[in-house]
């Protein structure tokens, strides 16, 4: 049995609940029954056969709603693996540092293309913190302070994951000086991200070896859930760039988060609508069940 989770970003109606079942019998696939886990917001639909074609009936029938659609079975997840910035802060911290700099715009076009898949993940990155090079190590901070800022729902994924007994890791390949706050301010076991070098306090413009990328990412996830002895069934991983792919194709469920179109394309399942608290709905839990964000 599988369940389509239908979460709609400000109201989700029963005539809303009677279209989706409609287009999925038209598919010929007839839904078993329905469960709502806020009325009004979230609702599962349960369905025998066909995930991958009730994906694709579901998605974009109704307006400014997320699907999601997985097994009945183990959907609520013993392992997080998520990316950082972008997915669980609001910005990409390399071109907040560049925009002190002068040059966000320089920055920000490779980040974007990065992220895309269109530039090598690695070269993009060292390319990007050698323009960085000579900025006061003071303005790391002054960056944090003034500029990241967290993902609405991001607490209360986390928070509720890690209380029903989930582990959770941030794996950024962004920089430790943010990631290790971040992951202290939204409540992760683990962080993993690039480490900026730096000597009598400035910026060198280099990145120490080994770079967190998009193997990383995968190995991370892997390898906690083996360390766990959990099987990657059991795993989320979600994301928006395309160095988060491997990670999110390997995951039991693995979301593209306002993601780029290579990687909403691989993902299992897109949120476009709502915050990260889809993730909540999608494993079932309703807003009753959340931790505060």
């Amino acid at each position: 049995m599988f369940i389509a989770t239908l979460i709609a970003k400000q109201r989700l109606s029963s005539g809303d609940i009677s279209t989706a079942e409609d287009a999925l019998r038209e598919a010929d696939l007839e839904s078993d029954g329905r469960s709502w886990l806020d009325e009004d917001k979230a609702c599962d639909l349960l369905i025998p056969i066909g995930p991958q074609k009730a994906r694709r009936t579901l998605e974009g029938l109704i307006p400014e709603c997320d699907v999601i659609v997985q097994g009945e079975s183990g959907r609520r997840k013993k392992l997080l693996v998520a990316d950082m910035d972008s997915t669980m802060i609001t910005v990409e911290c390399i071109d907040e540092l560049a925009d002190y700099a002068g040059i966000k715009e320089q920055v920000a076009s490779v980040t974007d293309r990065a992220m895309r898949g269109e530039l090598a993940f690695e070269g993009a990155l060292r390319e990007r913190v050698a323009l960085l090079r000579d900025m006061d190590e003071a303005m790391l901070d002054r960056c944090h302070a003034e500029r990241v800022k967290i993902m609405p729902g991001a607490r209360a994924l986390v928070r509720t994951m890690r209380r029903e007994g989930a582990y959770t890791v941030l794996v950024s390949g962004g920089f430790t000086i943010f990631a290790d706050r971040v992951a202290a301010e939204i409540g992760f076991d683990r962080a993993i991200a690039n480490t900026l070098e730096i000597g009598e306090g400035r910026l060198l413009g280099t990145v120490a070896d080994p770079i967190v990328g998009a193997d990383t990412k995968r190995r991370a996830l892997i390898e906690s859930a083996a360390e766990l002895g959990l099987g990657l069934d059991q795993s989320l991983a979600v994301g928006d760039g395309a160095n988060d792919i491997p990670m999110i194709e390997a995951a039991g469920l693995g979301v593209a988060y306002r993601a780029k179109p290579k990687t909403a394309a691989a993902a299992h399942a897109r949120i476009e609508h709502n915050d990260l608290t889809a993730l909540l709905y999608a494993q079932g839990y309703s807003r009753r069940d959340w931790e505060a964000d």
